[in-house]
């Protein structure tokens, strides 16, 4: 695949804003490439696992991202990257703890329905830009508007032949969009939360499509493809076929003047 070539079309197809990037889970931080910057290293600082994607997406940077480099609690929690035995109750508590929940119950419910990772199973998370790949991406994330990823649902209907499925909770929905391809073997879209909003300045307008990186040659395709024969793309073009209605005092003058007949 030419990642570089890949990003153009999905980028000029869609005239995005930010960068579309790669995500790679990685057993072991060495495993990092070359050239990745760590916010430990370049900062001094520990981050959330959204300002990474920030990095990544607005900046342009290769990031990599080990326990070592983050603050953002239940991220870590549902990447598998605090030493908390029992992560689902740990989260399910700290849902309830700062009101996102009324009972333990229903926090655990849907904690057990997140996205997530056993403690350890992954040792980073490595995101970087489509053109300046360096690892096969287990995962492919796009930010826009809701227009530009309608475009993107249609390629992803053109070419695997489903309507797309979206998960919504208002927050850890970095463990949506970055796990959910991953682990479900789906396209999906996301909400970004209130994380995002508050760490990694994603705007009001944004939401988040996110496919397994085995996906992305079809969606090329579809993009492509999808709806080609009526003219769909983006920017939507709309419809300019018609003589437009005016309010009477305008009519009254197009008559007299004869641009209308009486």
């Amino acid at each position: 695949m030419d990642y570089k070539a890949a990003a153009t079309q999905i980028k000029e197809a869609l005239r995005l804003k930010t960068e579309p990037f790669g995500v790679s889970f990685l057993k072991e931080v060495t495993a990092l490439p070359d050239k990745t910057r760590r916010p430990t290293q370049v900062f001094g600082k520990r981050v959330t696992i959204c300002q990474g994607v920030t990095m990544a997406r607005i900046y342009g940077w290769p990031v990599g991202l080990s326990k070592d480099d983050l603050i953002c609690i239940p991220g870590m929690l549902a990447f598998g990257f605090t030493p908390a035995t029992d992560p689902i109750l740990e989260l399910g508590q700290l849902f309830c703890e700062v009101g996102f929940h009324q009972e333990l119950g229903p926090a655990l419910k849907e904690v057990e329905g997140l996205p997530r990772f056993a403690p350890q199973e992954v040792e980073a998370i490595y995101l970087c830009p489509l053109e300046r790949l360096a690892l096969p991406p287990d995962v492919v994330v796009v930010y826009g508007n809701p227009a530009q990823l309608m475009r993107l649902i249609q390629a992803a209907t053109f070419s695997l032949g489903k309507r797309v499925s979206g998960e919504f909770g208002g927050k850890v929905e970095c463990a949506s969009y970055l796990i959910g391809p991953y682990r479900r073997g789906e396209v999906m879209v996301t909400i970004p939360g209130q994380g995002d909003r508050i760490f990694s300045m994603t705007q009001d307008d944004e939401l988040v499509l996110s496919f397994p990186g085995k996906y992305l040659e079809g969606l090329l395709l579809g993009l492509k493809e999808a709806a080609r024969k009526i003219g769909a793309r983006y920017p939507i073009t709309v419809y300019q076929n018609f003589t437009p209605a005016f309010p009477a005092p305008y009519l009254e003058r197009a008559r007299k003047w004869g641009i209308i007949p009486e």
